[in-house]
């Protein structure tokens, strides 16, 4: 194999329920996650993204949430955006917009969002 070929990635999302995030495993190795809050009836509080220090800049992330939004659609849930990377995720794409809880959306731009993860720090 020459080093110009790309050998697959092989990508698995984890619903981690105990720690409350969704895991993104590539290769078998944890590379990113986003902690979530499960609301009544079906509704995910999406609050923070995070990725691997090694894995960012790898479009990790964006992946990330992705998977999520996918999964969540399969659940036939809804989310409240929280976490200013999903906002700012959202703000790129209307492939998503269903999901959005009509009655609880959270955060509509990244602005707000980090504005009020700050205040939230103290």
């Amino acid at each position: 194999m020459s080093g110009e070929e790309q050998v697959p990635v092989t990508e698995q999302l984890i619903d981690s329920i105990d720690q409350g995030r969704f895991e993104l495993c590539r290769d078998d190795d944890l590379v990113g996650w986003l902690y979530y809050t499960h609301l009544k009836p079906n509704r995910y509080a999406l609050r923070h993204t995070e990725v691997e220090t090694s894995h960012q800049h790898q479009g990790v992330a964006g992946a990330l949430v992705r998977r999520v939004l996918d999964e969540i659609r399969a659940r036939g849930g809804t989310i409240t955006v929280i976490c200013p990377f999903v906002v700012d995720y959202l703000s790129r794409t209307t492939a998503y917009v269903d999901l959005v809880d009509a009655r609880h959306p959270g955060y509509s731009d990244r602005a707000a969002a980090e504005s009020a993860r700050v205040a939230a720090r103290g």
